[in-house]
């Protein structure tokens, strides 16, 4: 057998770029990536190898794995991959990068991989030394932490893909929660909407009805619940819309300069002049001469709302609802927002945030609560790149501070004068 030629390697190093470029740009996994890479690494080594040898080495190369592992390169490509990577020979894990190791276990390499892998749905495929006609996808739940989600992707290696076989885990828990949180958002919003029409179709069914409609006064009780039912659906409606549109725009900073100063006494006044007397118990202090925030103005109007709206409804009747903006830390303003209610216990806080929480939802529904106010707070919050803070102590009370950036023009003048 002649020396291989300058020729033929660069013609190998070709199949490897095809191979890789290939698979990249048809968004293929790692599997895809690393099997021309380690064909390409099986070339070079035959080149090394030298004319009377390089036959020889290529048939024991493809029929001993662990030779192809124990290449450096081989290895180094391995560990490059953040997923859990294996190699596994006849049932048995011949190499696993420090990902898997961290999984499974660092002991794994040598083990059975049904030992290594204990779960039911990956086990059989595992074991079986049945051609693979092309790589096959298994979702695997509870692997590692108890809810991750997995999918493990297995694909055979070389000629003799019956008994060699890579193994890819990929975690898709992230894309799972965020499922779950849209399937529950759907079936909240669902119910939330179905409840109030529910109300409002039966009271029409019974108004309907010749001997009930002669009763004047059944009659304006039942429009009265009607219009209330209808108000509640049209809140929600709003609610969501809102939502949506802030959850649209996340990613784009606002860049106006507000007068949050301003906006704090319009919304204090607005409270004060239409919530009878609950409006009345709503004070303010605002520290002078603030600078502007750099924010959207209609959503920071509806933040202050939202909060302002929580403590009139919850906050206990004639206590005080402190409305508060001053200088925060590192430069941002803190808005303040208290009352002096029955407070929220512990293992409520983490959640408040969430769409749809409650926690009375009995208590909720009847002032009017659609259980999207925080949650519109918190995307406010997050696309203004603020900072929510809230603390309640049973008993006591609620505080919910909120740190927002300044104009950055402000922040320039204050840099510049430092």
């Amino acid at each position: 057998m002649n020396r291989l030629t300058a020729s033929q390697i660069t013609a190998s190093l070709a199949v490897l770029l095809l191979g890789t470029g290939g698979a990249l740009m048809m968004g293929a996994g790692p599997l895809d990536i690393l099997l021309p890479v380690l064909a390409a690494l099986l070339v070079l080594a035959i080149c090394a190898a030298g004319p009377d040898r390089a036959e020889p080495a290529l048939s024991t190369m493809l029929a001993e794995v662990p030779d192809i592992v124990a290449h450096p390169d081989a290895r180094d490509l391995m560990e490059a991959m953040a997923d859990p990577l294996m190699l596994i020979e006849r049932g048995r894990i011949v190499a696993a990068n420090r990902a898997a190791q961290r999984l499974l276990g660092a002991h794994i390499e040598g083990e059975d991989a049904r030992i290594a892998i204990r779960h039911p749905a990956a086990a059989e495929r595992l074991a079986s030394q049945a051609p693979l006609a092309e790589p096959v996808t298994i979702e695997l739940v509870g692997l590692g932490a108890r809810d991750q989600r997995w999918q493990m992707r297995i694909a055979p290696v070389g000629e003799d893909g019956h008994v060699r076989r890579l193994v890819h885990l990929a975690d898709h828990s992230g894309a799972h929660a965020a499922e779950k949180m849209r399937v529950d958002f759907v079936a909240n919003a669902s119910h939330e909407l179905r409840t109030p029409l529910a109300g409002i179709l039966g009271f029409i069914e019974t108004l309907a009805d010749p001997e009930l409609g002669k009763d004047d006064e059944t009659r304006q009780r039942f429009l009265k619940i009607m219009d209330g039912e209808a108000r509640r659906m049209q809140r929600l409606i709003d609610d969501l819309i809102s939502l949506s549109r802030i959850e649209a725009e996340k990613h784009r900073l606002p860049e106006s300069a507000v007068d949050l100063s301003g906006l704090v006494a319009e919304v204090v006044g607005v409270f004060r002049a239409s919530h009878s007397e609950r409006g009345r118990d709503v004070e303010m202090e605002i520290a002078p001469g603030l600078p502007e925030a750099q924010g959207d103005r209609a959503q920071l109007s509806q933040l202050l709302h939202n909060l302002i709206g929580n403590s009139v409804k919850y906050g206990r009747a004639g206590t005080p609802i402190r409305v508060s903006l001053s200088d925060g830390p590192n430069g941002l303003l803190r808005l303040t927002v208290a009352d002096e209610g029955e407070g929220i216990g512990p293992d409520h806080l983490p959640r408040l945030t969430e769409r749809f929480y409650r926690v009375d939802s009995g208590r909720s529904r009847a002032v009017g609560g659609t259980g999207l106010g925080l949650a519109i707070v918190k995307h406010i919050v997050e696309r203004h790149r603020g900072r929510l803070d809230i603390a309640s102590v049973l008993g006591k009370g609620t505080t919910i501070s909120i740190l927002l950036p300044r104009f950055a023009a402000e922040e320039k003048a204050v840099a510049a004068k430092a």
